[in-house]
């Protein structure tokens, strides 16, 4: 079993804002994991969703949303 450390080290979020092709607006965060940016996570990664945790979507908050990266048209880093 990990530790709270360990999982504090795997475990490094960034604040998004993303617009999907049908015109939806998601707020939430990603973890950037070991990568150093928002951009990295959607271009490095060869996986075809994303997880956005704390997610709030049409006024309902706190949800887990998994998004696949193809119906995305435009993602805003919030943190920077």
């Amino acid at each position: 079993m990990e530790s709270k450390k360990d999982l504090d080290k795997m475990l490094k979020p960034a604040e998004v804002t993303i617009r999907t092709v049908d015109g939806s607006v998601l707020q939430g965060k990603v973890n950037l994991g070991k990568e150093e940016r928002v951009s990295d996570v959607f271009t490095k990664s060869e996986r075809q969703f994303i997880v956005l945790f704390n997610a709030t979507y049409t006024g309902v908050s706190k949800k887990v949303l998994i998004i696949n990266k193809a119906h995305i048209v435009w993602i805003e880093d919030e943190t920077s």
